[in-house]
């Protein structure tokens, strides 16, 4: 990162370890995990565009059997660097932790932060189809007129995605890995064409892969060299055709409609 020049960066997006003894994290406490994550944020912080977006998404550090919202823990990191939030997007999935003293958590958020109010949005790029695609005013100057936009809904700051688990088509070793789509729709409403996206916590590549399938740069850094490697072999898949993803705005699979509801 510090080779990249100043406000070089339209859009960060990244999931840090939760310093929960994953296979690519060391065990430390809380307080030197915050101070490590400082250093990160103030890197990233100088790299992103006055317009520039950055993506945080975390879910929970449990610590015997409490559990800590990472997102609220690290937001006075952000506010420090003049970071303005723009939405607590919830990422909901309906598979995954199962828990036996206290509710399954089956969901993780996105902080998305900007550095200004003048950034880059695109709405219509990522809207969703409407529940009721032609419904119409019944009464009044605009009766008869559709009463939601022809061109979608707004998806709202709580997404449905389904986690990387092992019958995902894009499963690799990679033990927290997250879906392209979820890459996709912040690629799509905070960029243009040809500008730079950056995951410091690259995995495997994801956000790499989100940033390359809509014409953006992809970039990216870790410190595993097989996760590294696997994200070259993943980027050499797309750039032949061969790499598999699931398509972005497919319905949940759901066992009680018809074809599990897919389309």
């Amino acid at each position: 990162m510090g080779n990249l020049d100043d406000g070089s960066v339209k859009l960060i997006i990244t999931s840090p370890p939760y310093n929960l003894r994953k296979a690519y994290e060391k065990s430390r406490s809380l307080d030197t995990y915050l101070k490590d994550q400082a250093k990160v944020i103030e890197e990233c912080a100088r790299l992103l565009h006055p317009r520039g977006s950055l993506c945080w998404q975390v879910g929970n550090h449990v610590h015997k059997g409490e559990v800590v919202p990472l997102d609220a823990v690290l937001y006075p990191l952000f506010k420090a660097r003049g970071l303005k939030l723009r939405n607590r997007i919830v990422w909901h999935f309906g598979h995954g932790l199962h828990c036996a003293k206290r509710f399954s958590g089956r969901y993780e958020t996105i902080n998305w932060w900007t550095k200004s109010d003048q950034y880059e949005f695109h709405l219509d790029a990522v809207r969703v189809p409407s529940k009721y695609p032609n419904k119409r005013y019944f009464k009044g100057p605009k009766r008869g007129q559709l009463s939601g936009n022809p061109r979608g809904k707004n998806p709202s700051d709580v997404w449905e995605f389904p986690n990387v688990k092992n019958n995902h088509v894009e499963k690799t070793v990679h033990p927290c890995q997250f879906p392209v789509e979820l890459v996709e729709r912040l690629v799509l409403s905070m960029t243009s064409p040809g500008d730079s996206v950056l995951d410091p916590y690259m995995g495997v590549g994801t956000t790499v892969i989100g940033a390359a399938l809509h014409g953006r740069k992809g970039l990216g850094c870790d410190i595993i060299p097989e996760y590294v490697a696997i994200a070259r072999q993943r980027l050499q898949a797309l750039r032949e055709g061969r790499l598999k993803t699931r398509p972005m705005n497919r319905p949940i699979y759901d066992p009680l409609k018809p074809n599990g509801g897919h389309r």
